[in-house]
């Protein structure tokens, strides 16, 4: 009896034991399983590796976080019209620096000239502007750049080579990836323009709002012409001739041809980008201003291709005959820069009759080239009258006439044998000496040496 009721007393320990060791088999089970993956058996959940935390993103690998797209109030002036800078003036650049602008600039409050002080005293575009890295960012990095063939990294992250540098090679003998930035094909003072108050935005745009400042926030021509295209009143001695800020030839035409390509006008600029339809509104524009054409060409581009083989000859309108002799007289540069007078013009003068010395038989009805003597000729004198247009372009008049001509009427009378009509204004008696001392050959085709009437000039 006693041995029974042992055993019964023994069943019963090792059954609580059990139900102990259930309840425990069932806790973890229900753990297991509420923390168990979708998709994962529970079984599988010790072999299965935990999720990576996501990297920390780097700053200073590109001006907005995440590669975003630059907005535009932040980019250079001008860029509306040119998104991106000139390969022809800024070659392309290699940028192998991780470097964060807002971070220096907003929040720890460095100026531009903490890091690019030489840009204050720069003269030339070929001067380096890059910070001197032991006078800037050995000050606040633990590192040392006192010798640059033995840069000596320090002992926290941020003095660690490739913090900075992309690409940066760790143990003795390493090396950093070179930084490539050619200078600018242009000619540019930074000094000149902070000197006149010009900030750095006003030229490379909102930096200070970047991270990473790249090739992008380089200047636009559009916007230099802000300032270089207004009135000279206010623009002082920014100049808006092509020649002020690009580099010329020894014959003073814009050098053109570059590594990275040819320079030629912007679309914006005078409507002359030298697009597929260049050969049809190329009239309009050297007809508009031949000079600024003339920045890049010479009169033989034109003449070579308008030879009456590759291209007829007829550059004016159909009715140009009598539209020319105004044309003439308000631009004659223009003419001359395809025509010469004493051949050209002459010849034709001639061989209609429209000429002092040419067949009067020839000429149409009523066609003469000066107006008629009563306007030409004799007095009083008017805006038609020759004296007055001697003055204004004599040589137009020379063209056609030698200094006899003028003789004939203007000469000492029975000294030179000329008519003895002054060609001088009232008073030029008592300012000749002047005009003799500047040059006394012009005085001696219509007077002789002996003539008593120079005797007040000498």
């Amino acid at each position: 009896m006693g041995e029974m009721n042992a055993r019964r007393s023994s069943f019963a320990r090792a059954g609580r034991s059990w139900s102990a060791a259930l309840l425990v088999v069932a806790v973890v089970a229900a753990i297991v399983s509420a923390l168990a993956v979708p998709g994962v058996h529970a079984d599988d959940a010790a072999t299965t590796p935990p999720e990576k935390a996501a990297p920390a993103r780097l700053s200073g690998m590109s001006p907005m976080p995440n590669d975003a797209e630059v907005p535009i109030e932040l980019m250079p002036p001008g860029s509306r019209e040119s998104p991106v800078p000139s390969d022809e003036i800024f070659p392309p650049q290699s940028i192998t620096i991780r470097f964060n602008h807002k971070k220096h600039v907003k929040d720890l409050k460095l100026s531009c000239k903490s890091c690019h002080t030489a840009a204050y005293g720069s003269l030339q575009s070929s001067d380096s502007l890059l910070p001197r890295p032991a006078e800037t960012c050995d000050s606040c990095h633990d590192t040392s750049h006192a010798d640059l063939a033995n840069v000596t990294a320090g002992k926290e992250d941020n003095g660690q080579c490739s913090y900075c540098h992309i690409g940066a090679t760790r143990g003795a003998g390493g090396r950093v990836a070179p930084l490539v930035i050619p200078a600018p094909n242009l000619r540019f003072s930074h000094k000149k323009h902070l000197d006149r108050n010009i900030n750095c935005q006003q030229c490379h745009g909102r930096v200070e709002e970047l991270e990473l400042a790249t090739r992008d926030q380089l200047p636009r021509m559009a916007g230099c012409f802000t300032c270089h295209d207004m009135p000279k009143a206010s623009r002082g001695d920014a100049s808006s001739e092509c020649t002020t800020c690009h580099l010329t030839e020894l014959s003073g035409k814009l050098v053109q041809d570059f590594a990275t390509g040819e320079l030629l006008p912007p679309d914006w600029l005078r409507m002359a980008g030298h697009t597929p339809d260049w050969i049809e509104r190329h009239k309009t524009v050297a007809a508009n201003d031949s000079s600024f054409c003339a920045s890049c060409h010479q009169e033989e581009d034109c003449s070579d291709c308008h030879d009456g083989k590759l291209r007829d000859r007829r550059v004016h309108p159909n009715d140009w005959i009598t539209m020319h002799a105004s044309a003439a007289r308000l631009d004659n540069p223009r003419c001359t820069s395809c025509h010469q007078e004493t051949s050209f013009c002459g010849d034709c003068h001639r061989r209609t009759g429209v000429a002092r010395d040419g067949p009067t038989g020839n000429r149409p009805a009523g066609a003469r080239f000066h107006p008629p003597p009563e306007t030409w000729v004799y007095p009083p004198r008017s805006t038609g009258h020759h004296a007055w247009e001697a003055e204004r372009n004599l040589n137009t008049c020379v063209s056609c006439h030698a200094e006899r001509d003028c003789a004939t009427c203007h000469a000492t009378r029975g000294v030179a044998g000329g008519a003895g009509i002054s060609p001088h204004p009232s008073g030029f008696a008592s300012k000749c000496s002047i005009a003799w001392s500047r040059n006394p050959r012009p005085c001696l085709v219509c007077h002789t040496s002996s003539d008593g009437v120079l005797a007040g000039c000498k």
